[in-house]
């Protein structure tokens, strides 16, 4: 989400005003598009509360993702929590699989932020870890 409405990631550019959770509107600095295979976690649309996410989405297994409901509470003992996706896998409606090609989007800002993508609240990108969005 921008300020300028929904984009497809793909459309993002250096300087888009993107809405965050943390602070309201953040510029994005940097965008880099790569494919990579490896482990990842499938997340069915809904499996995670009303609309999260709003469709089927794919993240890397390690991407940090905002829990905000009974699992930060049950599972970490906090009204929420950022948590790699594997954490949140339960074998029926959010998946892990090895050896999955994906493409990925490292969305880079001054500072880390947490984004809205498809429905979910993931974290920007940290370094290693990426914000993924597979091509629409």
């Amino acid at each position: 989400m921008t300020l300028d409405g929904e984009l497809r990631v793909s459309e993002l550019r250096p300087g888009t005003r993107v809405i965050t959770r943390d602070t309201g509107m953040a510029v994005l600095r940097s965008v880099r598009r790569r494919r990579i295979t490896g482990r990842a976690v499938r997340i069915k649309a809904s499996s995670l509360g009303h609309n999260r996410p709003d469709r089927d989405a794919t993240l890397p297994a390690g991407q940090p993702v905002l829990v905000r409901d009974w699992r930060a509470k049950a599972l970490f003992g906090a009204q929420q929590a950022l948590v790699p996706a594997a954490r949140l896998v339960d074998g029926e409606f959010v998946t892990l699989h090895d050896n999955a090609t994906m493409t990925v989007y490292d969305l880079t800002f001054d500072t880390p932020h947490v984004l809205y993508v498809d429905g979910l609240e993931v974290a920007s990108f940290m370094g290693k870890n990426a914000l993924p969005v597979t091509n629409r």
